[in-house]
């Protein structure tokens, strides 16, 4: 399980380190007007939907089921079952991305209401969306293929995919503006060619792999895919609930003023850092694991997996946590402000940040605790939670909204975060499923010690170190307060015990 956690998450680390890079390059560019909101909107809208149907629901019920058939009846019905999930994805998802292109004002009118009394937002954010849709259907066959390669223990391309999209997304930036409207229309063209790119990566590397499938076959309904279909319905809201929130985000910020929109996508990109690189790995890696050792008779096993897992998310949530809600400003001065992108803007995205470094130790224990249910075949109970914490973070955008603006947005997604976390574990808990070993009872408060230790020397190289001004120097300044913190925190925890450091080398060598 270590090795899948470091190997996805080595690539994710690289793939969010590009992303800053382009992310750079459009807050440059773009800034945080009109046409970032609107491309943003564009970007969110089939992220939203590959994550529901692919990443989210699809791997909740497709990998448990796929990890069975290849142990108890071999490659052949592992592969025919892969096959047959993807013609319906195909065709499903084909249906879905003409609806939207053609209905795509109507769409837009209901997740970004605050757009319609801005026709040039408005109009920009349609044309834009129309050319990303079509993604949806290239990154969920990507994420399908991805689930067989996880399911056969093959981490590394389906890990190094998001990698292409980040490349191709800046390489459009510079080669298509000169001949597209905007410079949102070259990056939205970049985002549909990158689906491509990332769907024939993963498809070559299941070929190398064994298992070369046919996207294509007769469609056939058979009992491993009704069981599939059965689960993954539910699985829609329960493996989907952060990107639920993040929907009802965009409707409310939608209607702030202008600008609302990028502040909440650029402090969002910060916290997909950790949450990408520690969250996703975790989920990723553990999922078939659990569904082996389940379906193995290795209950104990399983148990054990779940707090090595929980163990190494907050190791790594609680600094991560700390450091971006003590760092927020000289985070977005070093990262973002820089031509079109002002103090103003740098200051409205540092408070998201803020907001945002409340719940990402919650979003990630999300991504540990979910499998505990999926690897069972369940997907109800994620679905009863998720419904609540979605009608939560609702009810505190509404209550927040109008006294914090886009920070109570933030704020509310964080909390909700915080809800939906601790309902996981009280049912998995009740349930006999997981309960936290004599390890993890000792080592999570050590932990917390040095996250307070962390945050305390940085709150003070802060109050010492003021702002340098220019690019430059505040990177440096940053990369300064980065080694400081990684020095206190694991030092700290070498010394109370809770991550030594032979431990840490013997976890680099695995």
């Amino acid at each position: 399980m270590i090795r899948g956690i470091l190997t996805v998450g080595g690539w994710t680390l690289g793939s969010r380190v590009l992303g800053f890079l382009r992310d750079m390059l459009i807050a440059a560019v773009m800034g945080a007007g009109p046409l970032a909101d609107a491309f943003f909107v564009a970007l969110k809208l089939p992220n939203l939907f590959r994550r529901l149907f692919g990443e989210g629901a699809f791997n909740a019920a497709f990998v448990p089921s796929f990890a069975a058939t290849l142990t108890v009846a071999g490659m052949a019905q592992a592969r025919a079952l892969a096959e047959r999930m993807a013609t319906l994805m195909t065709l499903w998802l084909a249906l879905l991305t003409g609806l939207g292109i053609v209905f795509m004002p109507q769409l837009l009118r209901v997740l970004a209401p605050g757009f319609v009394d801005e026709p040039l937002r408005f109009q920009l954010a349609v044309e834009l969306t129309r050319i990303t849709f079509p993604y949806l259907v290239f990154i969920c066959l990507t994420a399908l293929i991805s689930g067989v390669l996880n399911g056969l223990d093959r981490f590394a391309a389906a890990a190094g995919a998001p990698v292409l999209f980040n490349l191709l997304s800046m390489g459009s930036l510079f080669a298509l503006t000169p001949f597209v409207a905007t410079p949102g229309h070259a990056l939205a063209w970049g985002v549909t060619i990158s689906g491509v790119a990332q769907l024939i990566l993963v498809w070559v590397a299941a070929a190398r792999a064994g298992m070369p499938l046919a996207i294509i076959s007769r469609p056939r309904l058979s009992p491993e895919v009704r069981d599939v279909l059965r689960k993954m319905g539910p699985g829609l809201i329960g493996a989907g609930v952060t990107q639920l929130n993040l929907a009802v985000d965009v409707i409310i910020a939608s209607l702030l003023p202008a600008g609302a929109v990028s502040y909440l996508y650029y402090a969002d990109r910060i916290g997909q850092l950790p949450l990408g690189v520690i969250g996703a790995a975790v989920s990723t890696a553990m999922l078939p694991l659990l569904a082996k050792q389940l379906r193995g008779g290795k209950p104990l096993s399983a148990h054990r997996s779940m707090n090595r897992a929980l163990e190494l998310s907050l190791a790594l949530a609680l600094p991560a946590a700390a450091a971006q809600a003590a760092l927020a400003w000289p985070i977005i001065t070093a990262l973002f402000q820089r031509g079109a992108f002002g103090a103003e803007a740098a200051a409205a995205t540092s408070h998201a940040l803020t907001a945002y470094a409340v719940g990402l130790p919650a979003f990630i224990l999300v991504k540990a605790y979910l499998p505990g249910f999926f690897a069972r075949g369940d997907t109800a109970t994620p679905v009863k939670i998720g419904l609540a914490a979605v009608a939560l973070n609702l009810a505190l955008n509404l209550a927040l909204t109008p006294w914090l603006q886009h920070v109570g947005i933030a704020l509310a997604t964080s909390l909700s975060a915080w809800a939906n976390t601790a309902a996981l574990a009280l049912i998995l808990r009740r349930r006999g499923h997981w309960h936290a070993d004599k390890r993890v009872r000792r080592n999570v408060p050590r932990l917390l010690v040095a996250t307070l230790a962390m945050a305390a020397v940085l709150l003070v190289l802060r109050m010492a170190m003021p702002d340098p001004g220019g690019s430059t120097a505040r990177i440096v300044v940053l990369a300064i307060y980065v080694a400081a913190g990684l020095v206190t925190y694991f030092g700290t925890a070498h010394l109370t015990g809770a991550l030594p450091l032979g431990e840490l080398r013997r976890l680099r060598r695995r």
